[in-house]
Protein backbone atom coordinates (compact mmCIF):
# COMPACT_ATOMS: atom_id res chain seq x y z
CA UNK A 1 0.00 0.00 0.00
CA UNK A 2 1.39 3.38 -1.02
CA UNK A 3 1.61 5.95 1.76
CA UNK A 4 -0.20 9.30 1.59
CA UNK A 5 3.19 11.01 1.68
CA UNK A 6 4.30 9.15 -1.48
CA UNK A 7 1.04 10.04 -3.25
CA UNK A 8 1.46 13.68 -2.37
CA UNK A 9 5.00 13.68 -3.76
CA UNK A 10 3.84 12.08 -7.04
CA UNK A 11 0.94 14.49 -7.32
CA UNK A 12 3.28 17.44 -6.80
CA UNK A 13 5.61 16.19 -9.53
CA UNK A 14 2.76 15.76 -12.05
CA UNK A 15 1.23 19.16 -11.29
CA UNK A 16 4.54 21.01 -11.43
CA UNK A 17 4.96 19.89 -15.06
CA UNK A 18 2.12 22.24 -16.06
CA UNK A 19 3.45 25.38 -14.40
CA UNK A 20 3.43 28.55 -16.50
CA UNK A 21 5.91 31.41 -16.49
CA UNK A 22 8.30 30.04 -13.86
CA UNK A 23 11.36 32.22 -13.25
CA UNK A 24 14.05 32.52 -10.62
CA UNK A 25 13.19 35.20 -8.09
CA UNK A 26 16.49 37.06 -8.47
CA UNK A 27 15.57 37.62 -12.14
CA UNK A 28 12.35 39.42 -11.21
CA UNK A 29 13.50 41.22 -8.10
CA UNK A 30 14.67 44.82 -7.99
CA UNK A 31 18.22 45.79 -8.77
CA UNK A 32 20.28 47.35 -6.05
CA UNK A 33 21.21 51.01 -5.99
CA UNK A 34 23.93 51.91 -8.47
CA UNK A 35 23.29 48.94 -10.74
CA UNK A 36 21.95 49.39 -14.23
CA UNK A 37 18.50 47.92 -14.69
CA UNK A 38 17.25 46.33 -17.85
CA UNK A 39 15.14 48.60 -20.06
CA UNK A 40 11.51 48.49 -18.91
CA UNK A 41 9.23 46.44 -21.10
CA UNK A 42 5.46 46.25 -21.28
CA UNK A 43 3.82 43.48 -19.33
CA UNK A 44 3.71 40.27 -21.34
CA UNK A 45 0.59 38.18 -21.71
CA UNK A 46 1.16 34.79 -20.07
CA UNK A 47 1.38 31.89 -22.52
CA UNK A 48 0.09 28.58 -21.25
CA UNK A 49 2.08 25.44 -21.98
CA UNK A 50 0.53 23.02 -24.46
CA UNK A 51 0.13 19.34 -23.63
CA UNK A 52 0.48 16.30 -25.88
CA UNK A 53 -3.12 16.66 -27.07
CA UNK A 54 -2.55 20.33 -28.03
CA UNK A 55 -4.84 21.76 -25.37
CA UNK A 56 -3.52 24.59 -23.24
CA UNK A 57 -2.57 23.25 -19.83
CA UNK A 58 -4.04 25.07 -16.84
CA UNK A 59 -1.49 26.50 -14.40
CA UNK A 60 -1.39 24.24 -11.36
CA UNK A 61 1.06 24.13 -8.49
CA UNK A 62 1.72 22.90 -5.00
CA UNK A 63 3.08 25.81 -2.97
CA UNK A 64 4.24 26.79 0.45
CA UNK A 65 3.86 30.15 2.21
CA UNK A 66 7.16 31.95 2.65
CA UNK A 67 5.82 34.55 5.08
CA UNK A 68 5.36 38.30 4.94
CA UNK A 69 6.17 40.35 1.85
CA UNK A 70 9.30 42.46 1.77
CA UNK A 71 8.88 46.08 2.85
CA UNK A 72 11.15 48.93 1.73
CA UNK A 73 10.95 52.54 2.90
CA UNK A 74 10.97 54.73 -0.18
CA UNK A 75 10.89 58.16 1.48
CA UNK A 76 11.87 58.37 5.15
CA UNK A 77 10.36 61.81 5.74
CA UNK A 78 7.71 62.80 3.20
CA UNK A 79 6.26 65.70 5.21
CA UNK A 80 7.68 68.37 2.87
CA UNK A 81 6.75 66.72 -0.43
CA UNK A 82 3.59 64.78 0.46
CA UNK A 83 0.39 65.73 -1.34
CA UNK A 84 -2.54 66.69 0.88
CA UNK A 85 -4.71 64.17 -1.00
CA UNK A 86 -2.24 61.26 -0.80
CA UNK A 87 -3.99 57.91 -0.22
CA UNK A 88 -3.14 55.74 2.77
CA UNK A 89 -2.22 52.93 0.38
CA UNK A 90 -2.29 52.07 -3.31
CA UNK A 91 -1.85 48.71 -5.04
CA UNK A 92 -0.02 48.90 -8.36
CA UNK A 93 -2.00 47.77 -11.41
CA UNK A 94 -0.98 46.81 -14.91
CA UNK A 95 -0.80 49.95 -17.04
CA UNK A 96 0.31 52.21 -14.18
CA UNK A 97 3.39 54.38 -14.60
CA UNK A 98 5.86 55.59 -12.00
CA UNK A 99 4.97 59.16 -12.84
CA UNK A 100 1.24 58.58 -12.37
CA UNK A 101 1.67 56.82 -9.03
CA UNK A 102 4.08 59.48 -7.77
CA UNK A 103 1.44 62.07 -8.61
CA UNK A 104 -0.92 60.42 -6.13
CA UNK A 105 1.53 60.79 -3.24
CA UNK A 106 3.72 63.80 -3.98
CA UNK A 107 3.15 67.46 -4.72
CA UNK A 108 5.61 67.22 -7.62
CA UNK A 109 5.71 63.74 -9.24
CA UNK A 110 9.17 64.24 -10.71
CA UNK A 111 10.66 64.42 -7.21
CA UNK A 112 10.03 60.71 -6.66
CA UNK A 113 13.01 59.36 -8.65
CA UNK A 114 15.20 62.14 -7.27
CA UNK A 115 14.50 61.06 -3.69
CA UNK A 116 14.65 57.37 -4.57
CA UNK A 117 18.00 57.49 -6.33
CA UNK A 118 19.80 59.51 -3.66
CA UNK A 119 18.74 57.07 -0.95
CA UNK A 120 21.33 54.24 -0.90
CA UNK A 121 18.92 51.97 0.98
CA UNK A 122 16.29 52.06 -1.76
CA UNK A 123 16.24 49.97 -4.90
CA UNK A 124 15.68 51.07 -8.51
CA UNK A 125 12.22 52.70 -8.86
CA UNK A 126 11.64 51.20 -12.29
CA UNK A 127 11.38 47.76 -10.70
CA UNK A 128 7.90 48.15 -9.27
CA UNK A 129 5.53 45.40 -10.30
CA UNK A 130 1.75 45.04 -10.55
CA UNK A 131 0.56 43.71 -7.19
CA UNK A 132 3.10 45.70 -5.16
CA UNK A 133 1.60 48.18 -2.68
CA UNK A 134 2.68 51.68 -1.71
CA UNK A 135 1.48 52.88 1.69
CA UNK A 136 1.85 55.73 4.14
CA UNK A 137 3.37 54.95 7.51
CA UNK A 138 3.94 57.29 10.46
CA UNK A 139 6.95 57.09 12.75
CA UNK A 140 7.08 57.77 16.47
CA UNK A 141 7.90 61.40 15.64
CA UNK A 142 4.65 61.68 13.68
CA UNK A 143 6.42 62.23 10.35
CA UNK A 144 4.96 60.36 7.34
CA UNK A 145 7.03 57.90 5.34
CA UNK A 146 6.19 56.11 2.09
CA UNK A 147 6.83 52.38 2.00
CA UNK A 148 6.85 49.83 -0.80
CA UNK A 149 5.37 46.47 0.11
CA UNK A 150 6.18 43.71 -2.33
CA UNK A 151 3.14 41.77 -3.59
CA UNK A 152 2.58 38.58 -1.60
CA UNK A 153 2.90 36.34 -4.69
CA UNK A 154 2.55 32.66 -3.89
CA UNK A 155 5.98 31.10 -4.27
CA UNK A 156 7.42 27.68 -4.90
CA UNK A 157 10.29 26.13 -3.04
CA UNK A 158 13.15 26.42 -3.86
CA UNK A 159 12.70 30.16 -4.53
CA UNK A 160 10.55 29.92 -7.64
CA UNK A 161 7.52 32.08 -8.33
CA UNK A 162 4.50 30.25 -9.72
CA UNK A 163 2.26 33.07 -10.93
CA UNK A 164 2.73 34.48 -14.46
CA UNK A 165 5.45 37.10 -14.36
CA UNK A 166 4.68 40.69 -15.34
CA UNK A 167 7.15 43.35 -16.34
CA UNK A 168 8.00 46.23 -14.05
CA UNK A 169 5.86 49.32 -14.56
CA UNK A 170 7.25 52.02 -16.84
CA UNK A 171 8.36 55.45 -15.70
CA UNK A 172 6.18 57.19 -18.30
CA UNK A 173 3.71 56.06 -21.02
CA UNK A 174 6.15 55.20 -23.81
CA UNK A 175 3.27 54.74 -26.26
CA UNK A 176 2.99 58.52 -26.38
CA UNK A 177 6.55 58.96 -27.67
CA UNK A 178 7.20 55.59 -29.35
CA UNK A 179 7.03 57.03 -32.86
CA UNK A 180 9.78 59.52 -31.96
CA UNK A 181 12.28 57.13 -30.41
CA UNK A 182 13.45 55.34 -33.54
CA UNK A 183 11.79 57.30 -36.34
CA UNK A 184 13.00 60.67 -37.63
CA UNK A 185 11.37 63.63 -35.95
CA UNK A 186 13.58 66.34 -37.41
CA UNK A 187 14.42 66.42 -41.12
CA UNK A 188 16.62 68.76 -43.12
CA UNK A 189 15.56 70.08 -46.51
CA UNK A 190 18.32 68.00 -48.13
CA UNK A 191 17.01 64.81 -46.47
CA UNK A 192 13.47 65.52 -47.67
CA UNK A 193 14.54 66.22 -51.25
CA UNK A 194 16.67 63.06 -51.44
CA UNK A 195 14.13 60.68 -49.87
CA UNK A 196 11.71 58.38 -51.74
CA UNK A 197 8.18 59.79 -51.61
CA UNK A 198 4.54 58.80 -52.07
CA UNK A 199 3.65 59.83 -55.61
CA UNK A 200 0.06 58.63 -55.59
CA UNK A 201 -2.44 56.36 -53.84
CA UNK A 202 -4.06 53.45 -55.64
CA UNK A 203 -7.72 53.83 -56.76
CA UNK A 204 -7.46 57.62 -56.52
CA UNK A 205 -7.84 57.76 -52.74
CA UNK A 206 -7.07 61.14 -51.21
CA UNK A 207 -5.60 59.60 -48.06
CA UNK A 208 -4.29 56.10 -47.31
CA UNK A 209 -4.53 53.84 -44.27
CA UNK A 210 -3.76 50.23 -43.37
CA UNK A 211 -4.31 47.91 -46.35
CA UNK A 212 -4.07 50.63 -49.00
CA UNK A 213 -1.44 50.52 -51.77
CA UNK A 214 0.71 53.54 -52.55
CA UNK A 215 3.02 54.27 -55.48
CA UNK A 216 6.49 55.38 -54.42
CA UNK A 217 9.06 57.23 -56.53
CA UNK A 218 12.85 56.97 -56.11
CA UNK A 219 12.57 53.83 -53.98
CA UNK A 220 15.42 51.36 -54.40
CA UNK A 221 14.36 48.32 -52.40
CA UNK A 222 13.42 44.68 -52.76
CA UNK A 223 10.03 43.07 -52.28
CA UNK A 224 9.24 42.60 -48.60
CA UNK A 225 11.39 45.46 -47.29
CA UNK A 226 9.71 47.89 -44.89
CA UNK A 227 9.93 51.66 -44.63
CA UNK A 228 8.48 54.29 -42.33
CA UNK A 229 6.26 56.91 -43.93
CA UNK A 230 6.99 60.37 -42.54
CA UNK A 231 4.77 63.41 -43.00
CA UNK A 232 6.89 66.54 -43.38
CA UNK A 233 5.39 69.20 -41.14
CA UNK A 234 6.08 72.84 -40.43
CA UNK A 235 9.58 74.28 -40.27
CA UNK A 236 11.02 74.55 -36.78
CA UNK A 237 12.38 78.03 -36.14
CA UNK A 238 13.87 79.37 -32.94
CA UNK A 239 11.54 82.21 -31.85
CA UNK A 240 14.51 83.95 -30.21
CA UNK A 241 17.30 83.67 -32.79
CA UNK A 242 15.00 82.98 -35.78
CA UNK A 243 17.37 80.19 -36.76
CA UNK A 244 15.84 77.32 -38.77
CA UNK A 245 16.49 73.80 -37.42
CA UNK A 246 14.73 71.85 -40.17
CA UNK A 247 11.26 70.36 -40.56
CA UNK A 248 9.13 68.45 -38.11
CA UNK A 249 8.80 64.81 -39.20
CA UNK A 250 5.60 63.10 -38.01
CA UNK A 251 5.25 59.32 -38.26
CA UNK A 252 2.36 58.41 -40.58
CA UNK A 253 2.74 54.65 -40.97
CA UNK A 254 4.82 51.69 -42.14
CA UNK A 255 4.75 50.26 -45.68
CA UNK A 256 6.00 46.98 -47.12
CA UNK A 257 7.23 46.84 -50.70
CA UNK A 258 5.07 44.56 -52.84
CA UNK A 259 6.43 45.41 -56.32
CA UNK A 260 9.67 47.00 -57.47
CA UNK A 261 10.04 49.63 -60.16
CA UNK A 262 9.79 53.38 -60.47
CA UNK A 263 7.26 53.96 -59.15
CA UNK A 264 7.33 50.97 -56.83
CA UNK A 265 4.20 49.67 -55.11
CA UNK A 266 4.01 49.37 -51.33
CA UNK A 267 1.23 48.39 -48.91
CA UNK A 268 0.52 50.18 -45.65
CA UNK A 269 0.81 47.62 -42.85
CA UNK A 270 0.70 50.06 -39.91
CA UNK A 271 -0.83 53.48 -39.53
CA UNK A 272 -0.20 56.30 -37.06
CA UNK A 273 -2.10 58.93 -39.03
CA UNK A 274 -3.29 59.35 -42.63
CA UNK A 275 -0.69 58.94 -45.38
CA UNK A 276 -0.73 61.69 -48.01
CA UNK A 277 0.85 62.32 -51.39
CA UNK A 278 4.30 63.81 -50.85
CA UNK A 279 5.02 61.98 -47.60
CA UNK A 280 8.58 60.62 -47.57
CA UNK A 281 9.94 57.16 -46.77
CA UNK A 282 12.85 56.35 -44.48
CA UNK A 283 14.30 52.93 -43.56
CA UNK A 284 12.32 51.15 -40.85
CA UNK A 285 13.95 50.29 -37.55
CA UNK A 286 12.65 48.96 -34.27
CA UNK A 287 11.57 51.43 -31.61
CA UNK A 288 14.14 52.02 -28.90
CA UNK A 289 12.86 51.78 -25.34
CA UNK A 290 14.61 54.20 -23.05
CA UNK A 291 14.86 54.17 -19.31
CA UNK A 292 14.29 57.81 -18.47
CA UNK A 293 15.09 58.91 -14.94
CA UNK A 294 13.32 62.23 -14.36
CA UNK A 295 15.72 64.73 -12.80
CA UNK A 296 16.31 68.47 -12.72
CA UNK A 297 18.99 70.11 -14.90
CA UNK A 298 22.18 70.88 -13.00
CA UNK A 299 22.28 74.44 -14.29
CA UNK A 300 19.79 77.17 -15.07
CA UNK A 301 17.72 76.55 -18.21
CA UNK A 302 15.28 78.87 -19.97
CA UNK A 303 13.77 78.81 -23.45
CA UNK A 304 10.60 78.75 -25.53
CA UNK A 305 8.26 76.16 -26.98
CA UNK A 306 8.64 76.20 -30.77
CA UNK A 307 5.88 73.83 -31.82
CA UNK A 308 3.33 71.25 -30.74
CA UNK A 309 3.53 68.01 -32.71
CA UNK A 310 0.62 67.26 -35.08
CA UNK A 311 0.17 70.87 -36.08
CA UNK A 312 -1.95 72.11 -33.20
CA UNK A 313 -1.46 75.28 -31.20
CA UNK A 314 -2.23 73.88 -27.75
CA UNK A 315 -0.58 70.97 -25.94
CA UNK A 316 -2.07 69.01 -23.06
CA UNK A 317 -1.31 65.80 -21.19
CA UNK A 318 0.93 63.32 -23.06
CA UNK A 319 1.40 65.48 -26.14
CA UNK A 320 4.82 66.24 -27.56
CA UNK A 321 6.34 69.71 -27.86
CA UNK A 322 9.52 71.00 -29.50
CA UNK A 323 11.88 73.11 -27.39
CA UNK A 324 14.51 75.58 -28.63
CA UNK A 325 17.23 74.16 -26.40
CA UNK A 326 19.23 70.98 -26.93
CA UNK A 327 22.32 68.99 -26.01
CA UNK A 328 24.57 71.93 -26.78
CA UNK A 329 22.69 73.90 -24.13
CA UNK A 330 23.10 71.20 -21.48
CA UNK A 331 19.72 69.49 -22.07
CA UNK A 332 19.63 65.68 -21.83
CA UNK A 333 16.96 62.95 -21.91
CA UNK A 334 15.27 62.73 -18.52
CA UNK A 335 15.46 66.43 -17.71
CA UNK A 336 12.29 67.80 -16.16
CA UNK A 337 11.35 71.36 -17.08
CA UNK A 338 8.37 73.52 -16.15
CA UNK A 339 6.31 75.35 -18.77
CA UNK A 340 5.63 78.96 -17.88
CA UNK A 341 2.86 81.31 -18.92
CA UNK A 342 4.42 84.76 -18.96
CA UNK A 343 2.07 87.33 -17.51
CA UNK A 344 0.30 89.61 -19.99
CA UNK A 345 0.61 93.35 -19.86
CA UNK A 346 -2.79 94.87 -19.02
CA UNK A 347 -4.14 98.38 -18.62
CA UNK A 348 -4.87 99.24 -15.02
CA UNK A 349 -7.83 101.60 -14.69
CA UNK A 350 -8.05 101.26 -10.90
CA UNK A 351 -11.41 100.88 -9.17
CA UNK A 352 -14.44 101.65 -11.29
CA UNK A 353 -17.48 103.76 -10.54
CA UNK A 354 -20.41 103.25 -12.92
CA UNK A 355 -18.04 101.52 -15.31
CA UNK A 356 -15.51 104.34 -15.36
CA UNK A 357 -11.98 103.88 -14.00
CA UNK A 358 -10.92 106.13 -11.16
CA UNK A 359 -7.27 106.42 -12.27
CA UNK A 360 -6.31 109.87 -13.51
CA UNK A 361 -3.84 108.31 -15.92
CA UNK A 362 -4.19 104.76 -17.29
CA UNK A 363 -1.14 102.69 -16.51
CA UNK A 364 0.09 99.28 -17.63
CA UNK A 365 0.99 96.41 -15.34
CA UNK A 366 2.39 92.97 -16.06
CA UNK A 367 0.50 90.05 -14.56
CA UNK A 368 2.49 87.38 -12.66
CA UNK A 369 4.12 84.49 -14.54
CA UNK A 370 2.19 81.27 -13.97
CA UNK A 371 3.89 77.89 -13.55
CA UNK A 372 2.15 75.28 -15.68
CA UNK A 373 2.69 71.68 -16.72
CA UNK A 374 5.88 69.64 -16.27
CA UNK A 375 7.83 68.68 -19.39
CA UNK A 376 10.02 65.55 -19.65
CA UNK A 377 12.75 65.71 -22.30
CA UNK A 378 13.12 62.39 -24.15
CA UNK A 379 15.04 63.18 -27.35
CA UNK A 380 17.69 65.81 -27.99
CA UNK A 381 19.51 67.36 -30.92
CA UNK A 382 22.34 69.88 -30.79
CA UNK A 383 20.13 72.97 -30.46
CA UNK A 384 16.60 71.65 -29.95
CA UNK A 385 14.80 68.81 -28.24
CA UNK A 386 11.45 67.06 -27.86
CA UNK A 387 9.59 66.78 -24.56
CA UNK A 388 6.44 65.10 -23.30
CA UNK A 389 3.79 67.09 -21.43
CA UNK A 390 3.18 65.19 -18.21
CA UNK A 391 0.36 67.02 -16.45
CA UNK A 392 -3.06 68.48 -17.11
CA UNK A 393 -2.50 71.65 -15.12
CA UNK A 394 -3.05 74.02 -18.04
CA UNK A 395 -2.85 73.89 -21.83
CA UNK A 396 0.52 74.94 -23.27
CA UNK A 397 0.71 77.37 -26.17
CA UNK A 398 3.35 77.74 -28.86
CA UNK A 399 5.57 80.57 -27.65
CA UNK A 400 5.19 79.78 -23.96
CA UNK A 401 8.43 79.69 -22.02
CA UNK A 402 10.04 76.94 -19.96
CA UNK A 403 12.57 76.90 -17.14
CA UNK A 404 13.86 74.72 -14.31
CA UNK A 405 11.11 72.99 -12.33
Amino acid sequence: MVSNQTLNVRLALRLSAGLVGLALLPACSSLGHGQKSAAPTPAATPIASVGAEGAAAQPQTVTDNLGDAETTTVINDASQVLSASAPMSYTVKRGDTLWGIAGMFLKDPWLWPEIWYVNPQVENPHRIYPGDMLRLAYGSDGKPAIQLVRGPGTRLSPLLRSEPLEGAILSIPFAAIGSFLARPSLLSREEVEAAPYVQDIRDSHVIAGVGHDVYVKKLKAGVGERFNVIHVGDPLKDPESHRSYGYLGVYAGTVQVSRTGDPATATLVESGRETLRGDVLVPSSGATVLELRPHAPSGSVTGQIMAVVNGVLLASNYQVVALNRGAGDGIEPGHVLRALKVGQVVRDQCARIAGIGTCRHNRSDELPTERMSNLLVFKTYERMSFALVLDEISAIHVGDEFANP
